[in-house]
């Protein structure tokens, strides 16, 4: 049990009261006013003893809590960059898939009219002998 300077101070200021009292409840004897009042301090005491290692198990769990926040924090970020990464490699990504997709038009493109223009051609071609 971790204790104060104050805690020690008055628990051992009891103790002899309370060696007594116990000595009492040993021999069945009556208890005084006095006597529950001092083993009610005792047991205030023991109280605040347990309140007070509890309060040190909950600040060093947020303190740990801290801790993995600020780790999670860290990690966080590294996805931010991670995902800013992406976004430009997306962005290069696009734009080779539009200029493929341009090139591709293009070149049907130009297919096209060539083969508009051979039919064409065969057909004049075909008209003129066919008189």
């Amino acid at each position: 049990m971790k204790a104060t300077y104050v805690d020690d101070f008055w628990v051992n200021a009891i103790k002899p009261e309370v060696e007594k009292i116990e000595a009492k409840i040993g021999k069945h004897e009556p208890l005084s006013h006095q006597d529950i009042n001092t083993l009610l301090l005792k047991s205030q005491f023991n109280h605040i003893n347990h309140l007070d290692m509890r309060l040190d198990e909950v600040v060093a769990d947020v303190s740990s809590l801290k801790d993995e926040f600020t780790g999670l924090k860290g990690e966080f970020a590294d996805l931010r960059s991670d995902f800013k990464e992406l976004r430009s490699e997306f962005k290069v990504l696009r734009a080779d898939i539009e200029t493929t997709i341009q090139k591709a038009l293009n070149k049907n493109m130009v297919v096209l009219i060539g083969m508009m223009g051979f039919f064409l051609t065969l057909s004049k071609f075909i008209d003129t002998f066919a008189k």
